[in-house]
C-alpha cells in the first residue's frame, strides 16, 4: 500500500489497520496500491474461481473489488465510515487472467454522508469494465 509520507501527510494508520484486517479482500488476492485522502487504487487478478458459466468474471467479484476501493477512499478522512448503498454498471466483460484495477475517488462529503465513484478498468488495455457509485455514512464516535 502506497501512502504519502512526510510532515504534510495525513495520518492514515486507521485505514492501514482496516485493510490489514480485511480478510475478504485478502482472500480474493486484492492489493491496495494507493491510499490517500479521498483516493484509493486496488488491483485484483481474475482467477478460475471468479469466472461464471459464461466464461467471464462474475459481476459480484467486480462489485467486491470496487467496494473494497470505495471503503479505503471513504475511510481515508479519519471517521469510521460504512456503505449506505451502491450501484454498479457493467460496461465490458473481464476474463480469466485479467488484472482489474479499481480507482476510487470521493466526489463529495456532506455532513456524515458522502458519494464516492469507482472506475474498474482492465490493466492490459485500460478498457472500462465497470462504473460504481457508492454512498457512505460516517458513524458517530462512541
Amino acid at each position: 500500500m502506497s501512502v504519502p509520507e512526510g510532515d504534510a501527510a495525513p495520518d492514515l494508520t486507521h485505514v492501514r489497520r482496516m485493510w490489514e484486517d480485511d480478510e475478504a479482500s485478502r482472500a480474493l488476492g486484492m492489493d491496495a496500491e494507493v491510499v490517500e485522502v479521498d483516493h484509493a487504487r486496488v488491483r485484483m487478478t481474475v482467477t478460475d474461481r471468479m469466472v461464471n458459466g459464461h466464461d467471464i468474471a462474475h459481476g459480484g467479484y467486480i462489485f467486491t473489488l470496487a467496494d473494497s476501493a470505495f471503503a479505503l477512499a471513504c475511510n481515508s478522512r479519519g471517521a469510521l465510515t460504512v456503505a449506505a448503498g451502491a450501484d454498479v454498471t457493467f460496461v465490458a466483460a473481464a476474463r480469466l487472467g485479467d488484472v482489474l484495477v479499481a480507482d476510487a475517488r470521493v466526489r463529495t462529503a456532506y455532513g456524515r454522508s458522502g458519494i464516492t465513484d469507482v472506475t474498474v478498468t482492465r490493466e492490459s488495455d485500460g478498457a472500462v469494465v465497470a462504473e460504481f457509485r457508492g454512498r457512505s455514512r460516517s458513524l458517530r464516535p462512541r
